[in-house]
């Protein structure tokens, strides 16, 4: 049975039309469109791409004219995507994720990828997506070994700028010049104590409610720190209290709120299930504190082995995704 085909000529033009656009697009604009929508910024996809923002620009006009149609709406140096322009950007993560796959197929035809990758990682990682994606990278390809090394977030950045790593996974506050970013998990921060603080199960609290009370703390809340906006509210608000404990790692940070130490400002989705036990009281603010994303960093300069290159691949092609349901 063939294929069926136009029936008078309107819909032959229309026809003929869908087949040029398909047969003449450049899918070097898409891959610029793509970067200008995960980076929400012409500057910075100028930045990724190593080009101008003229060129940024210019790709973006060559794109809309080949498309007969607006994709983004400018608001001065801001923009939002039209309802057509949102419908591209997902076709494009799908034609992104498709080519990579195709590359990766190319190097790996007898699924016989050999190597190491080593990841750098802050602790407490909760995300099933992330968990689900290093059970299938470890099914497709056994043979790449892992090196897994648990680090503060500053250590990560540190360690990725002087390229003694493949990617890290943790806080970056201040966006690097050479350092690529994806968020991997929004995160919001609030106030918690343990049961076995005078605060617990106190319906009535407000902000000032808080004024005096001591604080568990982590060490890199501290101004200039990846946590430093913890610090600069605690400021804004006049609070009083000492800090009592302090800590790199959340785990331990939660346990000494948990202990009674003070007060302590941790991620909402990592200790929800103590909350729902009992064993941690959300406080004031209903709002929560601040955002505080963990992301995937990695260096675009770093030069990279196959087993790295397609590790990070997919791990970006698993961020599309996720961005795009």
């Amino acid at each position: 049975m063939g294929v069926d085909q136009p029936q008078d000529d309107s819909e032959l033009s229309k026809w003929g039309g869908r087949r040029f656009l398909n047969d003449r697009l450049d899918w070097n604009l898409l891959r610029t469109y793509l970067v200008i929508g995960q980076e929400g910024s012409i500057s910075r996809a100028a930045a990724r791409l190593h080009v101008t923002q003229s060129a940024v620009s210019q790709a973006l006009k060559r794109l809309e004219e080949q498309l007969e149609c607006s994709l983004i709406l400018r608001h001065g140096p801001r923009f939002n995507f039209t309802e057509v322009g949102d419908e591209v950007l997902r076709i494009a993560t799908d034609i992104y994720g498709n080519l990579s796959r195709i590359n990766t197929a190319l190097e790996n035809r007898d699924n016989d990828v050999v190597g190491k990758v080593r990841l750098l990682a802050v602790s407490t990682i909760q995300s099933t997506a992330y968990d689900e994606f290093l059970a299938a990278f470890h099914r497709d390809y056994p043979r790449v070994d892992f090196e897994v090394e648990v680090m503060r977030s500053s250590d990560i950045i540190n360690a990725l700028l002087h390229k003694t790593a493949t990617v890290g996974v943790g806080l970056c506050r201040i966006p690097q010049e050479r350092l690529e970013q994806r968020i991997l998990i929004p995160q919001r921060y609030a106030f918690f104590c343990g049961q076995r603080h005078p605060l617990f199960g106190r319906t009535d609290l407000t902000l000032d409610s808080l004024q005096g009370e001591n604080f568990v703390s982590f060490t890199s809340d501290q101004i200039g720190g990846n946590l430093s906006p913890l610090a600069i509210f605690r400021d804004e608000q006049g609070y009083t209290g000492r800090i009592v404990a302090s800590s790199p790692s959340l785990e331990e940070i939660r346990r000494l709120v948990c202990a009674g130490f003070g007060i302590g400002c941790l991620p909402e989705h990592v200790v929800s299930n103590d909350v729902a036990a009992g064993l941690l009281w959300r406080l004031p603010p209903a709002e929560g504190i601040v955002d505080v994303n963990v992301y995937l960093l990695w260096n675009r300069e770093q030069k990279m082995t196959i087993a790295e290159r397609i590790f990070l691949e997919s791990f970006q092609h698993m961020l599309a995704a996720q961005e795009a349901e």
